[in-house]
């Protein structure tokens, strides 16, 4: 929960009616530092900041001193900070990390600190034997843990380190303090790449190279600085000093006794260590402005407890490991660090199990290590428990981890244990993002946003941004893409056994039918924009989520596809029959826009359930005709789907309505086309001819347009391509007349099919201009109401009738229109066929199949 600081903040830019990006541009404090602040993740910024924020919100002098006051109050305080005690780098974090490129940009960091080039290496142990093999006591992530019972641990890890005068303490500013001017340097460990020149741009006096290394628990933090470390000790002959922070404790080291730990290990005696801890920073950064030394500040809790102890100038190099992106601090390079590789987790457990046993069992060593979610620290638990149980295989092993309920217990060790690991993270969140993180497994899909968090957590859109920020912070959940998030598979396993633990039953269920309602709702809205007589969300229609056009209602339904599919399939199970067919009948519109999804069948079969459950033959009927629809173009099943189609008619029939009669004809028709046999093709006809007398006879207009455009295509299919013609043009003419009537957005619709009819007739009598002006205006008329399928082929007609032309480049670039088209609803054979027949129309060569 946010402290006193944080809940200050928000309430007085509230007050002054400031976004959070807003304060940012007026302060020049980050957005994320402000967000940080808020959540109460950051409880004592430095004066400066508080200065910055006070200015922007342009406070008086009351509420100037109360902010100030609340900053004072969140800082903590040396009384509170557990007794320091020696000790030396971690051993047995490892000497593998699988972390190649990121131990170079160190490699690299360090030449620039120290203004030396180091010996060219990309990768080995470390160099003076303080790290053992793979299969030591200490996890991955070493300093992640609560710490060594006895206190921080530091060790000066060379024999030079002597004792030096200190400074005072304004002649070294305080790096990352100020209002903020900028984001400072950064170092991309995916390229190597060195940006920046702020931190740290040569050797001797310039500014010190400060690395920060960021990720989730377990992630392998430790294990790569503690390698560098090593790797490095030629570059640093002043000392090599660790400590750790504890930033997962209660009570982390606070930055007061870090630094009397740091400049005792510096060979400062107890007697000229200040008591204030600015002038300790002072002395700090006086002592290192002269050596070359490695830091290594592991398990940081925040930018406020690591500001004042990063040095301003000197050959040195501070790296700083933290669960937290450590955002707020500036003119650091940072390298966060990512699963490992699938490769690089098969080589971590080869180190640990051997080659031998690698090798006899390739298969079920791969299955471990994608079970155990190429995560450094499961990894090494899962090679531990091979290596300490010979006549294990890795198939057996993952077989144990198979089972999702005891995955995560089953990744314990000695003392290394993932779920202790996530636990230290899961403390550390405030109520309303714990609660977020063990709800969020309810979800389906892939990913999630704010407002399914708010609506599952029972929180605000606001509120709902934090709690995720909040967990992304401390790496228990992944934010691939702006606002969306995604656990790791072992998080979220962990946070599904904390709802299990922490949460009865029926908050579970109530929860999830609250979600389900919500995700149907708004699936309903926004499929219902595609159509007719609906459009936009009705007036005061209002929802966590922005429908406002086409587009977004679009946008949304793809987006959300597996959590409101699974709602769906949930209110199947639930017997809430209406709500089924409500939801599919709102989609039906919209599934000629996404044909290839891959689940219309299942929708149009809960759909067809439900309606037989509610007892409503023409409604069943309805839904039948969806279902032949999903039959024909999504599964190419035809013969099932003209069977389909006329079970509905059959059922129309009974309940005497005619117009679903004539809509089963049609949707049976359209599946008889796909196939070979002629005498198929003539039933088709019939089916069509039948279809449009059927629909004329009920009045609907829309429905007998489609009809009798389907008698075209069928006379097109059994090479009667005159009368065709003649039937195309005759309906371009009828529904060209005002006086033809229905709805106009689908009549245009249908004028744009009845072009293309029209012209498919013209290309296959050799007439290419008129095919050619025939398809173009269908493409005017069809982009009214873009349907990408039947735009593709408008677009590969008029090709090859441009091509015919001598009209090359046009033609090239329709093609290319229909491949784009193809692609972007995911139908890669319909693209590749595209492909060939573009080269056969300009080349006249066939390409390879």
């Amino acid at each position: 929960m946010a402290g006193s600081f944080g809940t200050l903040l928000r309430s007085l830019r509230h007050a002054a009616k400031l976004t959070i990006e807003e304060l940012s541009h007026a302060s020049g404090v980050s957005v994320r530092a402000i967000g940080d602040m808020e959540r109460g993740a950051s409880r004592g910024p430095q004066r400066r900041t508080v200065e910055a924020l006070a200015d922007a919100l342009r406070l008086g002098d009351e509420q100037r001193a109360a902010l100030s006051e609340a900053s004072r109050a969140g800082r903590p305080r040396p009384a509170e900070a557990p007794v320091a005690g020696a000790c030396e780098l971690p051993r047995g974090v490892g000497d593998f990390t699988g972390r190649t490129r990121e131990l170079l940009v160190l490699d690299r960091l360090a030449a620039r600190a120290t203004g030396s080039a180091l010996p060219h290496r990309t990768d080995g142990p470390a160099h003076d034997g303080t790290t053992t093999g793979p299969g030591g006591r200490r996890d991955a992530d070493g300093g992640d843990g609560p710490g060594d019972p006895d206190g921080p641990g530091i060790r000066a890890d060379s024999d030079d380190t002597v004792a030096v005068a200190g400074h005072p303490a304004d002649e070294a500013a305080s790096r990352g303090t100020g209002a903020g001017t900028g984001a400072g340097a950064s170092t991309s460990a995916g390229t190597g790449a060195i940006a920046g020149t702020g931190a740290g741009a040569g050797g001797g006096r310039g500014a010190a190279v400060v690395v920060a290394v960021c990720g989730a628990a377990g992630i392998g933090k430790t294990a790569l600085a503690v390698q560098a470390a090593g790797r490095l000790a030629p570059a640093f002959p002043d000392g090599r000093l660790y400590l750790d922070l504890r930033g997962m404790d209660a009570v982390p080291v606070p930055p007061s006794t870090a630094l009397s730990v740091l400049l005792k290990a510096l060979g400062m005696p107890d007697r000229r260590i200040p008591a204030d801890e600015e002038e300790r920073a002072g002395q700090y950064r006086a002592l290192l402005r002269e050596r070359r030394c490695l830091i290594i500040l592991d398990n940081a809790a925040n930018e406020a407890q690591v500001r004042p102890l990063l040095p301003a100038e000197g050959p040195g190099m501070t790296i700083v490991t933290s669960r937290r992106p450590l955002a707020g601090l500036e003119g650091v390079h940072r390298i966060p660090l990512a699963h490992l590789a699938a490769d690089e987790s098969a080589t971590l457990l080869r180190a640990i199990v051997g080659d031998r046993r690698a090798a006899a069992d390739p298969d079920g060593l791969a299955q471990v290590a994608r079970l155990c979610g190429n995560l450094p620290l499961a990894l090494r638990i899962a090679g531990n428990r091979l290596q300490s149980r010979p006549a294990w295989t890795p198939g057996q092993l993952a077989a144990r981890l198979g089972d999702e309920g005891r995955r995560v217990e089953s990744l314990a060790a000695g003392d290394l244990s993932v779920a202790t690991a996530f636990a230290l993270s899961y403390r550390q969140l405030s109520p309303q993002a714990r609660r977020s993180f063990r709800r969020l497994t309810l979800a389906a899909g892939p990913g999630f946003g704010a407002p399914l968090t708010a609506v599952l957590a029972e929180l605000g859109p606001f509120a709902a941004e934090d709690a995720l920020e909040e967990l992304v912070d401390l790496g228990l959940l992944q934010s691939p893409h702006a606002g969306r998030y995604r656990f790791h598979d072992l998080v979220r396993l962990f946070a599904r056994a904390r709802l299990a633990e922490e949460e009865p039953i029926e908050a579970h269920r109530e929860a999830r039918r609250r979600m389900d309602d919500w995700l149907l709702e708004v699936a309903t809205v926004a499929g219902r924009w595609f159509e007719p007589g609906y459009g936009a969300p009705p007036p005061g229609w209002s929802s966590l989520v922005e429908l406002g056009s086409r587009q977004a209602a679009e946008d949304w339904l793809r987006l959300e596809d597996q959590a409101w599919l699974a709602a769906l399939r949930q209110a199947a199970r639930r017997g809430e029959h209406a709500r089924v067919v409500e939801v599919a009948e709102a989609m039906h519109w919209f599934s000629d826009l996404w044909m290839h999804w891959g689940h219309w069948p299942e929708v149009f079969e809960l759909s067809c359930a439900a309606a037989r459950a509610l007892g409503e033959p023409v409604l069943e009927a309805v839904h039948l005709n969806y279902l032949s629809w999903a039959q024909t173009y999504c599964l190419a099943r035809f013969e099932e789907a003209e069977a389909t189609a006329l079970r509905a008619m059959r059922l129309a029939g009974e309940a005497g309505d005619v117009r679903q009669q004539g809509w089963s004809l049609t949707y049976a028709t359209w599946a008889l086309w796909h196939l070979d046999d002629p005498a198929r093709k003539e039933t088709a006809l019939g089916y069509a001819r039948q279809a449009a007398a059927y629909l004329l006879e009920a009045g609907d207009t829309e429905g007998y347009a489609h009809a009798a455009l389907s008698v075209a295509s069928s006379l097109h299919r059994l090479g009667r391509v005159e009368e065709s013609l003649e039937h195309n043009l005759h309906m371009i003419t009828r529904l060209g007349d005002p006086a033809f009537g229905g709805d106009q957005e689908l009549i245009t619709q249908a004028l744009g099919a009845a072009l293309d009819g029209a012209g498919a007739d013209y290309l296959a009598l050799g007439r290419w201009q008129e095919a050619a002006d025939h398809y173009t205006r269908a493409l005017e008329r069809m982009r009214t109401r873009p349907i990408g399928r039947s735009m593709a082929v408008s677009l590969i007609g008029l090709g090859k009738a441009l091509a015919r032309l001598g009209r090359v480049e046009e033609a090239r670039a329709a093609f290319q229109d229909a491949v784009e088209l193809y692609e972007s609803a995911g139908d890669g054979v319909r693209a590749a066929r595209t492909r060939r027949q573009r080269d056969e129309a300009i080349t006249g060569t066939r390409t390879a199949r």
